[in-house]
C-alpha cells in the first residue's frame, strides 16, 4: 500500500474504480485495462495525420518544451465520451501550464467506420479540442506504446520518459463518481513542481478494447 493522489492504492485493489453501469457488461464490449509495463520509457516517436488539421505531425515537435500527457481514444467509446469534456477543460488548463497535448485513435475503421478520419475531425470541433487528434491507421504506434484501451492515458516527463500510465480520475460511465481528471491531475502537478511522479499506487485506467485489425 502506498500514497498517492491523498489516498492509500494499490494497483488492482480497489474495485470500486473499475465499478461501471451493469448495463455495459450486458452489451458486447470488451472491458480492458492499461497495460501494466514497466515505467521510464521513452516515448516512441511518430508521424501522423491530424484530423484537425490535415497535416502530418511529429512527435519530435509535439512533445517540445515540457511534459506531454497521450492518450489513446476514439469516437464511439462511452468510456471516452464519459469523460471527454472535462479532458478537454484539462488541456486547457494545463496546456496554459506548458503541457503538451496528444489524442491518438488506431481504432479500425473497417469494423467500425464511426471511428473513421473525417469523423474524428467533426469529433475534435464539437468538443473543440485544443490538441491534435491523430489517426494511426497502421496500429504501429498503438503497438509502440502497448495501448489496450480507450481511453489509455500516458504521460511523459520533459526528457519524454513515461512517468505515468493510469486512468484519468475514479469516475466511470454509470458509478456516479464526479468527473474531476483528480489522477491526471496529480500526476502534472507534481511534474511541474519538480516532484517525483510516485511508480506505486496508479490505478490503470479501463474502457473499450483497442479495435485490433486482424492478421
Amino acid at each position: 500500500m502506498v500514497e498517492f493522489n491523498g489516498a492509500k492504492l494499490s494497483c488492482f485493489e480497489h474495485r470500486e474504480h473499475f465499478a461501471i453501469n451493469p448495463i455495459y457488461l450486458g452489451k458486447k464490449m470488451a472491458i480492458t485495462p492499461t497495460t501494466s509495463i514497466p515505467l521510464g520509457f521513452a516515448a516512441p516517436t511518430f508521424q501522423l495525420p491530424d484530423a484537425i488539421s490535415g497535416e502530418i505531425m511529429d512527435s519530435n515537435a509535439l512533445f517540445e518544451g515540457g511534459a506531454t500527457v497521450v492518450v489513446f481514444m476514439c469516437n464511439h467509446c462511452p468510456f471516452v465520451i464519459h469523460l471527454l469534456k472535462a479532458f478537454v477543460e484539462v488541456a486547457d488548463e494545463y496546456q496554459a501550464k506548458g503541457v503538451n497535448f496528444i489524442a491518438i485513435s488506431s481504432n479500425n475503421t473497417a469494423t467500425h467506420p464511426q471511428d473513421g478520419f473525417p469523423e474524428m475531425g467533426r469529433l475534435a470541433e464539437q468538443y473543440g479540442m485544443p490538441f491534435p487528434y491523430l489517426y494511426d491507421e497502421s496500429q504501429a504506434v498503438a503497438r509502440a506504446y502497448d495501448a489496450a484501451c480507450t481511453p489509455d492515458f500516458s504521460i511523459f516527463d520533459a526528457e519524454n520518459r513515461c512517468v505515468y500510465r493510469g486512468q484519468f480520475d475514479g469516475s466511470r460511465p454509470g458509478n456516479e463518481i464526479p468527473i474531476t481528471g483528480r489522477d491526471v491531475r496529480t500526476a502534472l502537478d507534481l511534474l511541474l513542481t519538480g516532484q517525483t511522479v510516485p511508480v506505486e499506487g496508479q490505478i490503470p485506467s479501463i474502457g473499450c478494447n483497442v479495435k485490433w485489425k486482424e492478421n
